[in-house]
């Protein structure tokens, strides 16, 4: 598979043994690459912003900062095209409908949605264009 018909995943979790799993899962599948990873608002909003992705993996409750902070932050310089999951423990209406509505293509419950987040992320690898 092309390189460039891969898709690159930027991975904020702050929990190493789920980030790791993350990864193990993703990276299984031969069509995507973790292009990033960070444990807090800060590291993530600063890797983004000069790390290339298509897709953002993202939990809202970090280390230091949050979710939101990422989600604001990203929302002025979001790639064309780039989708953006959060995958969180914390899967409550309000937190859904903020985080949609300040711009996540997808909010999935950690504890139940766990596999569906991959197979999203593959969805999205599998629609890209051969190059």
């Amino acid at each position: 598979m092309n390189e460039s018909s891969r898709l690159r995943v930027f991975l904020v979790e702050d929990n190493p043994m789920i980030s790791d799993r993350l990864v193990e899962s993703l990276t299984a599948t031969g069509r995507i690459d973790v292009v990033g990873r960070a444990e807090t608002e800060h590291d993530a909003v600063e890797a983004l912003g000069s790390t290339p992705w298509d897709a953002l993996l993202l939990d809202l409750q970090l280390r230091n900062g949050t979710g939101f902070g990422v989600l604001r932050a990203v929302g002025k310089s979001r790639p064309e095209g780039a989708k953006i999951l959060v995958l969180t423990n914390y899967a409550i209406p309000m937190l859904r409908e903020r985080s949609l509505a300040m711009g996540a293509d997808a909010f999935l419950d950690k504890a139940h949605e766990y596999d569906r987040a991959v197979d999203l992320l593959v969805d999205l690898a599998q629609a890209r264009p051969a190059a």
